[in-house]
C-alpha cells in the first residue's frame, strides 16, 4: 500500500501533491532509512522508485562486519563502519517497534577461518592489521573453532572470532523500512526519475546506487556480485557467520533462523547480472571446503546484483559541489547494509540542522574532484542503463 499526504488521493499525479520538504530518489535500504528518519521528524517526504527493494539489497547477505571488513588503507572507512555497527542494535529495535516486523537481527558473531597453511598466513596478516586498529579479534586454534561450530571442517588450520560482527536479513529489513516510512507519513511514488529536474523538493537526496552516476555525474560504478541461497532441510548446523579463505578463494556463509544459508560473493568489475556456472562452482567448492554439510543443502537461488562502487570504495555523502540542495547518499559498495543507520542519521541531521556532522568530512563529493556532481549527457552507456533503484549490498 502506498501512503499519501493528508488531503490527497492515491490516484493523484505526484506533481499535484504538496511540495515535499525532502525527495529521496531510490528506495533501497539507504534511501528508505533516510526517508524514515526525515518523516519521523515531521518532514514531508516523497520517495521515488518504480520497484522498491528490487536492487542490490535483494541479493545482499546482510553481514554487519566492521571487523572482518576492515581492509588495508581504509582507516577512515573502518571508523565509519565501526560507528554504524555500534548503532545497529538500537536501530534494529527502533525499526521493529516502528514497523511491527522482525528484521532478522542476530548477534552470535563471526568466525573467520583459514583452510590451508597459505590461507591462514594471508588471514593472519589481515587480522594483525585489524588488531592494530584496536578492533576486537580473538585468535582461535582449530580445536577451539570446532568447539564453537562442530560443522566446520577438521582440515581448518586456524581462525579467529569477531564478536561484534553481527547480521541482519536485508529482505526483511527492506520490508520493515518501507512500512516504517509509510507509517511515519512518507509517500512512495512508483515512477522512475530520469533527470533530477523531474524532482521538486526543498532538498533532494540521491540514493540511487549505480543509477546515481547518470543522475548526478558522480563517479559511481557497478561492481557485480554473485551470491547463492541454500536451504538446510533441518536447519543449518552452525549459528555463527563463517567467513574464510579456502585455497585462495574468499567466501562467507550466513545462516538464517528459518533454515536459509547465504553463500557469497564474487566481486567483478562488470555491468551484467548474469549468473555464471563458474562462479557457482567456485562459491560452492569453497563453502563445502569450510562447512562440508553444505553439500547436502538444497540450492534455492543463484543471483547477481550490482554494488555501487566509488573510486576509493568509500561512500559518497553530502551536498554536490555548487548544489547545496542536492545531497548524495551513494557509493557504499559492499557496505550498504552495515552503513544504513549512520548514513540515515548523518543525512537526516544535515537536512534538519543544515550543519554537517564531522563524521561526514572524509566522505563528501568534494574529495572526488571539481568535476564530481556534473551530470554527463546520456549516451546509452552501462551507467546510464543502470536503474536508479540499485542499492549497495553485502
Amino acid at each position: 500500500m502506498v501512503s499519501t499526504f493528508p488531503g490527497t488521493s492515491r490516484g493523484n499525479n505526484p506533481n499535484s501533491l504538496p511540495t515535499p520538504d525532502v525527495a529521496v530518489v531510490g528506495a533501497g535500504p539507504i534511501g528508505l532509512a533516510i526517508a524514515w528518519r526525515c518523516a519521523a521528524r515531521g518532514l514531508r517526504v516523497v520517495v521515488h522508485d518504480p520497484n522498491p527493494g528490487s536492487g542490490a539489497a535483494y541479493a545482499a547477505a546482510g553481514m554487519l562486519a566492521p571487523v572482518a571488513e576492515a581492509y588495508f588503507g581504509e582507516h577512515e572507512l573502518t571508523g565509519l563502519l565501526t560507528e554504524s555497527a555500534a548503532r545497529w542494535p538500537a536501530f534494529a529495535a527502533e525499526l521493529v517497534a516502528a514497523s511491527g516486523a522482525d528484521v532478522g537481527y542476530r548477534s552470535e558473531g563471526t568466525l573467520m577461518v583459514g583452510l590451508t597453511t597459505d590461507d591462514l598466513a594471508v588471514a593472519r596478516r589481515l587480522w594483525a592489521y585489524q588488531q592494530g586498529l584496536g578492533l576486537p579479534i580473538t585468535p582461535l586454534r582449530p580445536s577451539e573453532l570446532r568447539d564453537r561450530e562442530s560443522a566446520l571442517s577438521p582440515r581448518l588450520r586456524g581462525g579467529a572470532y569477531a564478536g561484534t560482527d553481527h547480521q541482519v536479513d536485508p529482505r526483511r529489513l527492506m520490508s520493515a523500512l518501507r512500512t516504517a516510512t509509510e507509517r511515519a507519513g512518507g509517500v512512495l511514488v512508483p515512477t522512475p526519475v530520469q533527470r533530477l529536474t523531474q524532482v521538486t523538493a526543498g532538498t533532494t537526496v540521491v540514493a540511487a546506487g549505480c543509477g546515481t552516476a547518470a543522475l548526478t555525474g558522480l563517479p559511481v560504478r557497478p561492481v557485480k556480485g554473485q551470491v547463492l541461497r541454500l536451504r538446510a532441510p533441518e536447519g543449518p548446523g552452525f549459528r555463527h557467520v563463517i567467513r574464510g579463505f579456502a585455497d585462495g578463494e574468499q567466501v562467507y556463509l550466513v545462516p538464517r533462523q528459518e533454515g536459509e544459508v547465504v553463500v557469497g560473493a564474487t566481486s567483478e568489475e562488470r555491468t551484467d547480472t548474469m549468473v555464471t556456472s563458474g562462479a557457482v562452482l567456485r562459491l560452492l567448492r569453497a563453502a563445502t571446503d569450510l562447512v562440508p554439510e553444505v553439500a547436502e543443502y538444497e540450492l534455492v537461488e543463484a543471483l547477481a546484483g550490482l554494488r555501487p562502487g566509488s573510486p576509493d570504495n568509500a561512500p559518497i555523502l553530502g551536498p554536490l559541489p555548487g548544489r547545496p540542495a542536492v545531497l548524495a547518499a551513494t557509493g557504499h559498495h559492499r557496505h550498504g547494509i552495515v552503513l544504513t543507520p549512520v548514513t540515515a542519521d548523518l543525512i537526516a541531521d544535515l537536512i534538519v540542522t543544515g550543519t554537517p556532522d564531522p563524521l561526514l568530512a572524509p566522505f563528501t563529493p568534494e574529495r572526488l574532484g571539481p568535476a564530481a556532481g556534473v551530470p554527463a549527457p546520456a549516451r546509452g552507456s552501462a551507467a546510464a542503463r543502470t536503474t536508479p533503484q540499485e542499492e549497495s549490498w553485502n
